[in-house]
């Protein structure tokens, strides 16, 4: 019934994730090439504990207004932030770092609105029995779109040096000397295309398929609706906790902990490091792939536990190896347990979740991850960390805290597996 309005939408959603996601993979090599990771972890926290007040508004707003409204909005302001910074970074012929980290904070806080609309929008124009389907189908096209921005930042961050590229390690002759952008050139073409998403999106036409009503009340009124959801709906609110843990370990990884992996343990260029995020992406496809198989033999939470025991070997593994093609492989696995986990963890809130109130529950649920992120990342900041190699202590820290989190699933199970199965 919907079929246009969702190809819209996951068109419009790819083309922008492309160039935000190169974005997002030049702006902390550029705080590393600078030497200033320390600046970039302060933006990452700033980040964070905003995000502590803006996500659960976000949700709010998810669940009150129309969602395509909600998207053309952040779309067109957005896009106006990131243009107005990229036009001085051309008139000034470079930028200084606090605007660099300026398109990093405001990214971010877009993801937190971005994501959960978008996830809330699907559901609302989308039949039940296609719950699985479609989240599988928007995490491969958004892989797609991080495989994209992945080539395009390893082309884009080193150049070429005589018509050679180096990819995942290898030297490839592509006939064409390119010199490396800068990074308000690559913010000038993630600007553009927020402007070509929201005209995509202005041209969706749809009909809802869940029920919803317009509700009333403050914005603190409406935010405790999603807490006591989840206080009546103890599995889910505990399921959804702890298969958010993967996604906290992966986030610290992709922001932060990876770049400096690459750069002080394993003394390499951005290259690999923008290859580490393809060989991700390739994950993350290959499992939205199959998922739908694995779940006609395993349950949604036997799914997360494997899942989540997986990423911890992962972390451990990366911990004790030195090796690009190493970092390569368990990328590629990190890929697959995290946008596994995502799906299985989607597909279970849309189980479990009305319509009405998924933006919201999903806000609470994100706050979770943002408390435990700012705790990782100040004991991450400590100097310890950044000296030598040191990195690795912190891949160790984080397959511990994994391996405790598959223990509280297994001890956890039964109460997940009855919650899902009153559906």
């Amino acid at each position: 019934m919907n079929k246009k309005a969702i190809t819209l939408l996951l068109i419009a959603n790819a083309i922008s994730g492309v160039a935000q996601g190169m974005s997002m993979i030049a702006i902390p090599w550029y705080f590393a090439q600078k030497n200033e990771l320390s600046y970039f972890l302060i933006s990452y926290l700033i980040a964070t504990l905003i995000s502590i007040f803006w996500v659960p508004i976000s949700g709010s707003i998810i669940d009150k207004y129309d969602r395509k409204k909600v998207f053309l909005y952040v779309t067109c302001i957005v896009g106006a932030c990131i243009a107005m910074i990229s036009m001085l970074g051309v008139y000034w012929g470079d930028l200084p770092i606090i605007l660099v980290a300026a398109v990093f904070i405001i990214t971010f806080l877009n993801y937190n609105i971005h994501y959960p609309c978008l996830y809330a929008f699907v559901q609302e124009i989308t039949e039940k029995h296609k719950y699985a389907r479609m989240t599988s189908l928007i995490e491969i096209i958004g892989q797609f779109t991080t495989i994209i921005a992945g080539a395009g930042a390893t082309l884009l961050l080193e150049g070429t040096e005589d018509g050679v590229l180096n990819f995942f390690g290898i030297p490839v002759n592509i006939g064409l000397d390119i010199l490396p952008w800068k990074i308000h050139e690559i913010f000038v073409l993630d600007g553009i295309t927020y402007f070509l998403g929201f005209l995509i999106i202005s041209a969706i036409s749809y009909t809802a398929i869940s029920e919803r009503s317009t509700e009333e009340g403050s914005l603190k009124e409406r935010l405790y609706t999603g807490v006591n959801f989840l206080k009546k709906e103890r599995p889910v609110f505990w399921f959804g906790l702890l298969s958010y843990i993967v996604f906290v370990a992966v986030l610290l990884e992709a922001f932060y902990l990876g770049v400096s992996y690459v750069k002080n343990h394993l003394l390499e260029s951005g290259d690999i490091y923008a290859n580490s995020k393809m060989t991700y992406s390739l994950g993350a496809i290959a499992i939205g792939l199959i998922i739908r198989h694995l779940f006609k033999i395993m349950n949604i939470p036997q799914v997360v536990i494997l899942l989540t025991l997986a990423t911890a070997a992962m972390f451990l593994t990366l911990s004790m190896t030195a090796s690009i093609y190493v970092l390569f492989t368990m990328m590629l696995i990190m890929g697959m347990t995290n946008a596994g986990i995502r799906i299985a963890r989607i597909t279970y809130l849309f189980k479990n979740v009305p319509n009405q109130l998924f933006g919201r529950v999903s806000s609470v649920l994100f706050l979770w991850t943002i408390f435990l992120r700012v705790l990782l990342i100040l004991i991450f900041a400590l100097p310890f960390f950044q000296l030598s190699n040191n990195i690795i202590f912190a891949y160790r820290i984080i397959g511990a805290l994994l391996i405790g989190t598959s223990v509280l699933l297994i001890l956890n199970y039964r109460s997940f597996d009855l919650s899902l199965n009153k559906q």
